[in-house]
């Protein structure tokens, strides 16, 4: 259901998005704006995880160079079936995580700085496999197509604003028209985006919770990191607010327009969830790390 909910949610973006070009240039600008949507979707589709990775300046590491995040990682990865994706580290305070690719064998999991230094191993465990959960339900390619159409209906919208009133022979609608697509296009391009956004957060929660096995893992993370992430600032997602989804948790400045059309759902609703997940396994506290070593060693995880 959540799956078909968010094809629907896609296609209302791309029909918005088509109906802003007929608004500006009648048929020839509607079939204009569909083959640059898919000229777009394209160009996200080969190079978005470059992109992203460029923007943030993640730094790829290995067993040597990153042994913890790494070992967890691979641990993780082998429980879920998926293939070893990429790991970086972002050099950034605020305590976050993300995960990009646009399928399982071109992923890449990245992990902030303040992220390593305020989480014990069973929590970045759970934060990993909330990334990877991503990865397994292919969110990370659906997220970029989203915000790929998104940021494409603003950037119509502005163009409508300040030139699509020059030629009224081809603009259907008239100034009224022009109007209403500059200002409610791109509210409802956010609200779309938000609710898909949403929707996929959940699903990662659960499907994480399932390759650690330990809900509680993820919902002290999040309890731990969402009130240090709220108040350390994120330079380069406030540059970039169309990434703002990538992260586990919401990575702008609280308030204002990133209040009201917040891509994550409330952080106590999410924990409240992981809670009730574990108390059906039986699990009512926070279980004690079983690795015999660190990870990055030959000893497995706590799952394995």
């Amino acid at each position: 259901m959540n799956t078909l909910r968010t094809g629907i949610l896609m296609a209302a973006l791309t029909g918005l998005f088509v109906g802003i070009g007929f608004v500006l240039g009648g048929p020839m600008g509607m079939a204009i704006a569909f083959l640059f949507a898919v000229g777009s979707n394209a160009f996200a589709y080969w190079n978005s995880d470059k992109v992203v990775l460029r923007m943030y300046g993640a730094r790829e590491v290995d067993e040597t160079t990153g042994p913890r995040l790494y070992g967890i990682v691979r641990d993780l990865s082998k429980a879920a079936g998926l293939p070893m994706p990429r790991v970086c580290i972002v050099d950034n305070e605020q305590p976050n995580a993300f995960a990009t690719g646009r399928d399982p064998e071109h992923a890449a999991v990245c992990a902030t700085t303040g992220l390593l230094a305020r989480v014990n191993d069973e929590e970045l465990a759970g934060v990993l496999a909330h990334e990877l959960g991503h990865v397994k339900n292919r969110d990370t390619l659906t997220m970029t197509i989203t915000a790929t159409i998104a940021g494409a209906i603003s950037m119509l919208a502005n163009f409508a604003l300040f030139f699509g009133s020059g030629d009224r022979r081809n603009n259907p609608l008239g100034i009224v028209g022009i109007l209403l697509v500059s200002i409610l296009a791109p509210i409802a391009a956010m609200l779309v985006q938000a609710t898909i956004s949403r929707t996929r957060e959940f699903e990662a929660d659960k499907a994480g919770a399932e390759i650690s096995r330990h809900p509680l893992w993820l919902a002290s993370a999040l309890s731990r990191i969402a009130h240090s992430a709220e108040v350390t600032q994120n330079p380069e997602a406030e540059a970039n607010p169309a990434t703002a989804h990538m992260f586990i948790i919401n990575p702008l400045s609280s308030g204002g327009i990133s209040g009201l059309f917040s891509s994550h759902p409330p952080t106590e609703e999410r924990i409240a969830r992981l809670r009730a997940m574990a108390a059906a396994k039986g699990e009512f506290e926070a279980t004690p790390a079983r690795n015999a070593g660190p990870w990055g060693s030959a000893a497995k995880g706590p799952w394995g």
